[in-house]
């Protein structure tokens, strides 16, 4: 297809195809001429998923392209592979180690982690922010959260898992993949549905116009 048939197909406007082509995060097409290419759906899947990257994780570029190296050439495990790819998405913090409220948090509840973990820093940023409004949270309760996003993250990782061959190693950046659009999509409908439960629960305890 043509660049403005790639535009159309992913809704992304040729300018922005051409940057992005520009800074690596889109290979280049096929030359058809010395002013034209043609691509494919390759083409459009890479385009779909740095859209999904930019524009609903609300990614930069440099980030982006993290995740790319990690899909280009993965660890040959899927854990290491999955858990450099993640490394790359938001929350973005500057917290660095050591990790004491984090690690001591975990270590509570029990809950497995490697200490380099970026998404161990994310929660010592997280705790510390709580304390710092005076909103600390306990142990039992981050056991209470920690076992609600284990039926989930058990369910999703069973999903995953159940589309990869283990036999053929090429199929890993396709779980990797899965793994981080899954994050940067579903994230946003969790933290929607979080708040939408608030309100449903505060409306059946206090309805609109009642005394409560």
């Amino acid at each position: 297809m043509r660049i403005s048939e790639l535009a159309q197909a992913s809704g992304v406007a040729v300018p922005t195809i051409k940057y992005y082509l520009r800074e690596g995060l889109l290979p280049p097409g096929r030359a058809t001429s010395a002013t034209q290419a043609s691509y494919d759906d390759g083409h459009l899947q890479r385009l779909q998923l740095v859209r999904s990257l930019v524009e609903v994780g609300g990614m930069p570029l440099a980030k982006v392209r993290a995740v790319l190296d990690v899909l280009e050439d993965p660890a040959p495990d899927p854990y290491t592979a999955v858990s450099e790819a993640l490394a790359a998405l938001p929350p973005y913090v500057s917290a660095g180690p050591p990790y004491e409220r984090a690690t001591a948090a975990l270590d509570e509840i029990g809950l497995a982690y490697e200490p380099s973990s970026y998404a161990v820093a994310q929660l010592e940023a997280a705790l510390a922010g709580l304390e710092a409004a005076g909103r600390p949270l306990d142990a039992g309760a981050l056991g209470r959260y920690a076992e609600q996003m284990m039926v989930i993250a058990r369910r999703e990782v069973a999903t995953v898992e159940a589309q990869r061959d283990p036999a053929v190693p090429a199929e890993l950046a396709d779980v990797v993949q899965d793994v981080v659009l899954g994050t940067v999509l579903v994230e946003p409908v969790i933290l929607a549905l979080r708040r939408l439960t608030h309100a449903a629960l505060f409306r059946e305890r206090h309805p609109p116009g009642g005394a409560g």
